[in-house]
């Protein structure tokens, strides 16, 4: 059982780890590495390289009567740092941690009172451990266009109850992803895991971008399709190229990355990332966007500061966390890389215990953002475990 164990003690979660490019030889040397015995449930992050259909009938056979979950990634972090062809598998021990879930199907149309509802009989029906912390984590569809309304759903169905999660990804494909549930693969799918565990946990959110002075104002939109026609009255491609300073031609993935549109919510401001230019001239967004909305141009701070700063975090003694199960947007790593920061971030994320997923969206907070990293630190349990 491979950890992330140092001279403060092991780890709580286990982590299964394989390269391999086939999906049957991949599940079995990840699962090789953890003690199944003693888990409760397996969270499984995947790669783009990986065949679905295969790697799905890999897992549900080893795991047979192991609740496994999760979803494709656009990236992975795992006790090396950043990666991208890993499939990692998180195990999670019983001792410390129960749950129950609910597969979100379709999440287009969504229907919110029908997401309110079902979250509320889930969280009534699971009943609840003395002195145990509750938590959900949220997985999905990265392509569903329906994280926000998602959100707001679970925020009404869910209440105080604090929810983390991550929209999943297909590397920088943009064709397909999916979240895996009870032995298979679902797109225009979301997962809701709600966690029971004898470990305190403190919540993460944090990116690295100020407001600028040069503000947009969405002047024709598709809000059901994400997509923005105008801004300021002209072509939405042609008048973000002359903000940012550059023609349409050299706008991609990492020009959007390195100069992100901030929407301000109160005193607070979140992204809403651009993922491409559409052939006419619009812009395709990755959050909710809308006729009238005024946009921020935003400018980024020193990324490797921020990223220690938003990790630098301990519980009630001072402790630091166990491990951190970070959802971080692609967008953020494609800039990282970019500024050639990829070795120096990972290790940071390594030294901080960080594992999780590069993703298409952060849910935080009742709010579906981009370009943002969010995460739940989980600290060594002192409350009463299971026997």
């Amino acid at each position: 059982m491979l950890t992330l164990a140092d001279s403060s003690g092991a780890c709580t979660v286990g982590v299964g780890l394989s390269r391999a490019g086939d999906a049957e030889a991949a599940v079995r040397e990840a699962a090789a590495q953890l003690d199944l015995a003693q888990s409760c449930f397996v969270l499984v992050f995947v790669p783009d390289t990986l065949p679905l259909g295969p790697l799905a009938e890999a897992l549900d056979r080893t795991f047979a009567g192991i609740p496994v979950f999760g979803c494709t990634t656009a990236g992975q972090i795992t006790p090396a740092g950043y990666e991208d062809d890993a499939l990692m598998l998180l195990a999670f021990p019983r001792v410390h941690f129960r749950c129950a879930t609910l597969l979100i199907e379709p999440l287009n149309p969504l229907s919110i009172a029908r997401v309110t509802a079902e979250a509320q009989r889930l969280t009534a029906k699971f009943s609840h451990t003395a002195q145990w912390n509750r938590l959900a984590l949220i997985f999905a569809d990265g392509l569903s266009k329906q994280e926000d309304n998602l959100v707001a759903a679970l925020a009404a169905g869910l209440g105080d109850l604090p929810v983390f999660g991550g929209s999943a990804g297909d590397g920088l494909n943009f064709r397909r992803t999916a979240v895996f549930h009870e032995g298979r693969f679902h797109s225009d799918a979301a997962l809701l895991v709600l966690i029971e565990t004898a470990c305190d946990f403190a919540g993460l959110g944090f990116d690295h971008f100020l407001p600028t002075d040069r503000l947009m104002v969405v002047t024709q939109a598709v809000p059901e399709e994400r997509l923005v026609i105008e801004l300021n009255g002209a072509p939405a491609a042609q008048e973000y190229a002359r903000l940012v300073g550059c023609q349409v031609e050299q706008l991609s993935p990492q020009v959007f990355a390195e100069n992100p549109v901030l929407v301000r919510n109160k005193s607070m401001y979140h992204v809403r990332a651009i993922q491409k230019v559409i052939d006419d001239g619009a812009l395709a967004f990755l959050s909710a966007i809308d006729d009238g909305l005024l946009l921020t141009l935003g400018r980024g701070r020193e990324i490797l500061r921020t990223l220690e700063e938003g990790l630098d975090v301990t519980d009630e003694a001072g402790r630091a966390p166990d491990f951190i199960l970070g959802f971080d947007c692609v967008l953020r790593k494609l800039e990282i890389e970019q500024k050639q920061l990829g070795a120096a971030v990972s290790g940071r994320l390594c030294d901080r215990r960080v594992l999780g997923f590069n993703t298409y969206g952060e849910q935080h907070c009742g709010v579906h953002v981009n370009q943002t990293f969010v995460g739940v630190a989980f600290f060594e349990a002192r409350r009463g475990a299971l026997a």
